[in-house]
Parts: C-alpha cells; structure tokens; sequence
C-alpha cells in the first residue's frame, strides 16, 4: 500500500486530482492523505529560512467555512469511494513549510494542474504550482481536470541524471503502467543526433517495459512536443524536473510547461 498526498488551497478542489486517485485505488489500494493549504496573497510573497523557502501569507478574506466544506466533501468521497483515507489541516500562514514537509513522509503527491492555487497568476504552471514542484521530496502527478486515465506511457529522455531517476521512480510506484505501450523520446535542445548512454538506457527500460519503442523527436521540443504526445493513446508523460536550482527559468523555455499548459494529460516529475 502506498501513501498518496492530495493537496488543495481554498476554495480549489480538484476533481482531476481526486480522480487520478481514485483509479489508482482500483488498481492497488492506497493510502490517501488530503492536505487543506490556506488561500495565499502572491503580492506579498517573502522568504525566509535563509532565502530557500517562500512565505506566503493568507490572502485577505480567507473563509475557514469553504476550507471545511472542502474537508467535508472530500471525505465523503473517500467513503464513497472505498478509499482509506486521512485529513491534514493546516491554517497557518507559512504554507509552503508544511506541503514540503508533508512530502517528505509520502510516496507520491497529486495535485490538479489547473486547480492548485488557480488564484496566483495567468501563467501555466503558476509560480506556487513551480515552487511546489521544486520543492517537493516525493514524486509529483499533477493531473487534469479531465484527462483520460494513461493507457500508454511517455519517457522524456534527455540523456541527464533526473530523466534517468525519473523513469526508475515512475517504475517502482507503477507497476501496473509498465505493461502499457511506451515509448522513450529523446528530446533535447542541443545539437546531438543520438540517444545519450544508449544502451545505458535500453538497458534499464527494457527490463521495466514490456512495450517499449525509442524515439529520437527530431523537430524543435519546445515548439512541437505539445502537438507530438497529442497523437498518443492516452498517455502520461514521465519526467526529471529539470535540476532543483532555477527551475522556474527552466520551465519557461521547457517543453513541458507546454504539456502542462494544454492541460489534455498527466504529467508525472521526479527528482533526486
């Protein structure tokens, strides 16, 4: 049994999230963990603990009855559900501290892609959605809020350490999704016409795979990638996160912050 995070700020339930869980308890019964995050006020955003950490306080007119309303629903679906389940509420104003920390005790963590902190910004993902990712230290999954459950799995490879942790990770958690289609693409912005460590990599996917192609995806990734994984059967798209420093300049120019953007597939990303 696995212990799954799912967290939601006020007034943002994701259904997708909520649902990628629930197809995952059908598989293997999971442990779900719901974690209520207070409502933020990006404008005010300052660091603390030596400049690692964001501190976000509550946005102004935070409603503690929507949160219980949440709390409740989300219970009642469990129950509906046959899902085992746990509540963890938290309605301090250094949010960011205590989703980290709760990664640190769990084996994944789900949060809607769309959903999560729908309030800060335009941008997809947002900055907090960055940060969580960033920060985390169990895999993520941001989900959908309508998606097709993965019938077949895409490895983004582009030859670094993370791509490579990635696929192991997405291997021990899924056992399931191994026996589905996959293929692994090279995907990379420099000018090298071959897969790094190729039977480095050949080597450990084929012993997890069952159906596995590999790809090289010769056009720009950041320009076309988007519109490539939309040919797929209901794929999920397994990635490193890019290295832990910078992450928010390196998702701008990422091909899968455009994935994440379009917002048709799950996205799984893993780092050390």
């Amino acid at each position: 049994m696995k212990k799954v995070l799912i967290a939601f700020d006020n007034g943002h339930f994701s259904e997708g999230a909520f649902e990628f869980a629930r197809r995952m308890n059908e598989i293997e019964p999971i442990l779900l963990t719901g974690v209520f995050l207070p409502n933020l006020d990006y404008s005010e955003l300052t660091f603390a603990y030596g400049g690692a950490l964001p501190v976000v306080p509550l946005i102004k007119g935070f409603d503690p009855k929507v949160a219980e309303q949440q709390l409740l629903a989300f219970q009642a679906a469990c129950v509906r559900e046959h899902i085992e389940h746990r509540v963890h509420k938290d309605e301090r104003d250094f949010a960011f501290p205590v989703l980290q920390k709760e990664t640190r005790f769990a084996d994944l963590l789900l949060l809607g892609s769309e959903k999560f902190y729908a309030n800060i910004g335009t941008a997809a993902p947002n900055e907090y959605l960055r940060m969580a990712l960033h920060e985390a230290e169990c895999p993520v999954i941001l989900a959908p809020e309508k998606f097709a459950f993965p019938q077949s799995n895409v490895l983004a490879y582009d030859g670094s350490d993370d791509a490579a942790f990635a696929i192991k990770s997405f291997c021990s958690l899924f056992p399931a999704f191994c026996t589905n289609a996959t293929i692994l693409v090279y995907a990379s912005d420099k000018d090298m016409p071959e897969i790094p460590d190729l039977d480095y990599i050949k080597e450990l996917s084929a012993r997890h795979f069952n159906d596995l192609r590999l790809h090289v995806l010769q056009a720009d990734p950041r320009k076309y990638f988007d519109t490539w994984i939309s040919d797929m059967n209901d794929p999920i798209l397994v990635c490193g996160s890019f290295g832990r420093s910078g992450i928010s300049q390196l998702f701008r120019r990422s091909f899968v912050s455009e994935v994440i953007s379009d917002h048709s597939v799950p996205v799984f990303i893993a780092h050390r």
